[in-house]
């Protein structure tokens, strides 16, 4: 069983920062790619960023310049998303994806989401 666990969502002011974590565990051969996307009340949900296993990332337009994806090396089961300048437009639900590799298969999974709401 493959899991997402996502981490560090909360209540900020505008031009504020905060630090998403999601920690994949379970029966896992490799992790290609990890992401995160979002879904703002009333809204789709969108890409917000996405990185690759060579590290290759691509961001949002709206996001670029103020959030930085990454991914823990040693063990390339964890991706964090650190979040500057904050607007209160980036207020959504937070979900991390990944394309995992399992014994059963390649699979994308999600996490169960963490809520960021920035205030003006």
């Amino acid at each position: 069983q493959v899991q997402l666990v996502e981490s560090g969502g909360g209540k900020v002011q505008a031009g504020g920062s905060l630090r998403l974590s999601c920690a994949a565990s379970g029966r896992i051969i490799s992790i290609n790619d990890m992401g995160w996307y979002r879904r703002a009340p009333g809204k789709q949900r969108e890409l917000v960023a996405r990185i690759i296993s060579d590290g290759t990332t691509n961001y949002a337009d709206s996001v670029k310049g103020r959030f930085t994806i990454s991914r823990d090396n040693s063990r390339n089961t964890m991706v964090y998303l650190k979040m500057n300048s904050l607007k209160p437009e980036d207020t959504a639900v937070y979900y991390c994806n990944a394309q995992i590799s399992g014994v059963s298969g390649t699979f994308g999974y999600w996490g169960q989401g963490t809520q960021v709401a920035v205030s003006s």
